[in-house]
């Protein structure tokens, strides 16, 4: 079953989208999970709201390249991610994606995009991730359960980093995509050390910032 090809970009032009985000490494098999994932993404958005993003090279560079480029910044390619509030399933999927490897959680409580998540796991065939439709304060999961946690603009940071602090594994760590006000704000968190906040390319106001627990 090949959707991808009802998508407009090529597999070239796929790439060529992704290539600021520092993901020009990516093999041809998994643009073309990239171009599989965005057709079902377009179909299913016009029934539930899973992106506001319309142009096809916009929503690989906005959701799939700013998703990989965290990479480039601190090394996600193996280990235990969660992803909170994945919505369409970004930071979670690209980053499965690009490394099969990593253990994905996708925690999302919209019903109806858990089923679009499981639709994408089914049609890409893959393996080592699950979705979980649950908010993440009722996810009770055991310490040292994760060593990455992330978000994408979710909000409710404080809330979010007290729930991280009991799961993440001593070395581990979370990697937040938000705006500048509010990277600003979360790096006066007491407890936690925070890397310099990392400008997403092609963006003005946001910023991936990466931070671990003192223990």
């Amino acid at each position: 079953m090949n959707v991808g090809e009802n998508t407009r970009l090529s597999i070239p032009e796929i790439a060529n989208a992704l290539t600021p985000y520092k993901a020009s490494w990516l093999s041809e098999r998994q643009l073309r999970s990239i171009s599989t994932y965005l057709t079902l993404l377009k179909k299913w958005n016009e029934t539930i709201p899973l992106t506001s993003v319309e142009d096809e090279r916009e929503m690989v560079a906005r959701h799939f390249g700013e998703s990989i480029f965290a990479n480039s910044i601190i090394p996600i390619g193996s280990g235990r991610l969660a992803d909170v509030g994945s919505g369409a399933g970004f930071p979670g999927l690209p980053l499965k994606i690009a490394f099969p490897d990593l253990k994905v959680t996708l925690l999302e409580p919209n019903i109806k995009k858990c089923a679009f998540l499981r639709e994408v796991q089914a049609t890409l065939g893959i393996a080592g991730m699950e979705t979980v439709r649950l908010r993440y304060e009722d996810f009770n999961a055991q310490p040292d359960s994760f060593d990455f946690i992330c978000s994408r603009a979710l909000g409710g940071y404080k809330r979010l980093l007290q729930w991280s602090r009991r799961l993440l594994a001593a070395r581990g760590h979370v990697v937040l995509w938000l705006g500048f006000d509010d990277c600003t704000l979360i790096s006066r968190t007491k407890g936690w050390f925070w890397e310099v906040p990392v400008k997403i390319p092609e963006s003005k106001r946001r910023v991936v910032l990466v931070g671990r627990p003192i223990l």
